[in-house]
């Protein structure tokens, strides 16, 4: 068949044509030509909401919709592997790379890893409206601060950020240049030991938090912070620090609180009472703040752990 003249189509009918596609074939689509490009973010086609999850050990960006029912990856590759692979070439971000591509695979040759995913990510931000999200497994990989602190700086909304720390210096200030953006990501989590020299400083929050060695994380800290959900795996914390967490929720502090999950094997059944009661006798104990406006479900787990539902009075 001839080519089809796809810009040529009434523009009604070109956006409709536009929103018909996977989210793959829009990225694809995209990279052909500027006037496609600019046509394809003409129709807004950015407004639909995608999540990036960053696979930086096996190179491989995942895009996909909030259902998880369109899915895309792009897999970022180095220059000199490219070889006999593809001629194909394709203008991203100011850059022309080599590509590979097939129905099911869409493979990138950038001159290193770190300007593949972040000209490939700024590419994507301007056509979706995209959050990120990156599991443990990155931390294994040297262009993960980089990447992390370049998108803080393009103010890029997390899903899912974890950290893990190594106890290295360049951590250390990678932490202290995204504690004051905290606010962009949804769902944070923190795990291994931090160096011994270095605490992790919270300037501002996410919405949600878990910190898989929290033994750092103290009362004081817990009852500063302001995420809807907090878990907290081997704290240090102990009867006194539960009961006192207890009664100032009750006084109307960690007023966003709606889930509370404590592991700490420093919690005993034989140690201080915590409202009054020793630890057992906190299971499926209902309280309420003193203005009435919520209530807490107390749930004691296996090997001490402590969780607590909150839920607003009808």
């Amino acid at each position: 068949m001839p080519p089809f003249p796809l810009l040529r189509l009434p523009r009604l009918v070109l956006c409709e044509v536009f929103k018909s596609f996977s989210i793959g074939e829009k990225f694809k689509l995209s990279l052909c030509s500027k006037k496609i490009y600019t046509e394809i973010n003409n129709v807004r086609l950015y407004s639909q909401k995608v999540i990036v999850s960053l696979d930086m050990i096996n190179k491989e960006i995942r895009v996909n919709s909030e259902n998880d029912e369109d899915t895309f990856k792009v897999f970022i590759d180095l220059n000199i592997r490219k070889r006999n692979y593809s001629k194909q070439q394709f203008s991203i971000a100011c850059r022309t790379v080599k590509v590979m591509s097939t129905r099911k695979k869409f493979k990138m040759y950038w001159k290193n890893y770190q300007e593949g995913f972040l000209s490939s990510i700024r590419h994507l931000l301007k056509m979706f409206q995209c959050k990120v999200s990156t599991s443990f497994i990155c931390h294994g990989s040297d262009i993960f601060q980089p990447t992390i602190s370049t998108l803080f700086d393009l103010q890029v909304e997390f899903e899912t950020l974890c950290i893990h720390f190594k106890r290295s210096k360049d951590e250390n200030l990678l932490w202290n240049q995204i504690s004051n953006n905290l606010g962009l990501v949804e769902n944070l989590t923190i795990s291994s030991v931090p160096d011994i020299d270095f605490t992790p400083v919270f300037t501002s929050w996410p919405q949600q938090i878990s910190i898989m060695n929290s033994a750092w994380f103290t009362r004081e800290s817990l009852l500063t912070c302001p995420c809807t959900t907090i878990t907290l795996w081997n704290s240090d914390l102990e009867n006194k620090d539960l009961d006192e967490i207890f009664r100032k929720w009750r006084a109307g502090e960690l007023s966003n609180l709606k889930y509370l999950k404590i592991h700490s094997l420093s919690f005993t059944d034989n140690g201080d009472h915590v409202l009054g009661r020793n630890l057992r006798e906190l299971n499926g104990m209902v309280i309420q703040t003193d203005d009435g406006s919520k209530k807490a479900t107390i749930r004691l787990g296996l090997n001490w752990m402590i969780e607590i539902y909150v839920t607003p009075f009808e």
